[in-house]
């Protein structure tokens, strides 16, 4: 009697893998293959990286720039002079630049962007490349001023010595060491900004995320959706993750030589 109970019991489970395997891909198939609706989730990721590489790209030139005119206001204190005065008042604007963006909610940013900014023409994809690239490009830039301000004061000295004026000295000796410091903050900075596109929903802007809810949608299955969502973006942020794992350890071994 118990070897059967047992053989029962494994018959038992047996089945219900079996069925449950069945109602897997029978769902799965509902949920992506039918109707060619995986195709939503394609064009979601093609317009996720879209946005975050034009971001990226935005963000990190912005944010170089606000480093620059923030680390070289402080270098030079209170001197007098008309030039002088225009990077105080620059710094000035560029504070207030990174207290709002960075006091702000990125979704509001966003909507302020394409239901005000871009009221008329509701460009969603214009809208969603400049509040994330406006956006990225406060915290890049407090990542780099980190970075050039913990460049060695006598690099620039040298560069001057050199006969390099101020702006060459920075472009070609501070800021290329402090991006190599700063790589591992502007990766993180990328990965968030990856996953921070999910967002462009509200907009409307067919993303990875738009594209699931839209399935969700047609098909009032919400697991496979949203599980394809998150496994789109789980893979993105590995490779990511790997390839800058890749890059530092290049540059690592080109500073050894």
């Amino acid at each position: 009697m118990l070897y059967l109970s047992i053989g029962d019991w494994f018959a038992g489970v047996k089945d219900w893998i079996v069925g449950t395997s069945q109602s897997f891909a029978e769902n799965f198939k509902f949920a992506f293959i039918d109707g060619d609706r995986w195709q939503y989730m394609v064009g979601g990721l093609k317009n996720t990286l879209i946005v975050t590489v034009f971001a990226l790209l935005l963000g990190v030139a912005l944010g170089v720039i606000v480093a620059v005119v923030r680390s070289t206001a402080d270098t030079i204190g209170k001197k007098r002079g008309f030039g002088n005065f225009l990077l105080r008042f620059f710094n000035r604007v560029c504070k207030i630049y990174l207290t709002v963006i960075r006091g702000t909610p990125v979704a509001i940013q966003l909507l302020i962007m394409y239901f005000i900014i871009f009221g008329s023409s509701r460009n969603t994809m214009l809208a969603a490349i400049l509040s994330f690239g406006i956006n990225s490009g406060a915290y890049v830039a407090e990542i780099v001023r980190g970075g050039i301000m913990g460049v060695d004061p006598g690099q620039t000295e040298a560069g001057r010595s050199l006969g390099l004026g101020y702006i060459s000295t920075m472009q070609h000796i501070v800021v290329p060491q402090a991006i190599k410091s700063i790589l591992p903050a502007l990766g993180n900075e990328l990965i968030t900004l990856l996953k921070e596109t999910s967002v462009c929903t509200f907009i409307g802007l067919t993303d990875i995320t738009k594209g699931a809810t839209i399935i969700q949608g047609r098909t009032f299955q919400a697991f496979f959706p949203l599980l394809g969502a998150a496994a789109m973006y789980l893979v993105m942020v590995m490779v990511l993750s790997w390839l800058l794992g890749k890059f530092e350890r290049r540059l690592r071994k080109s500073d050894r030589r």
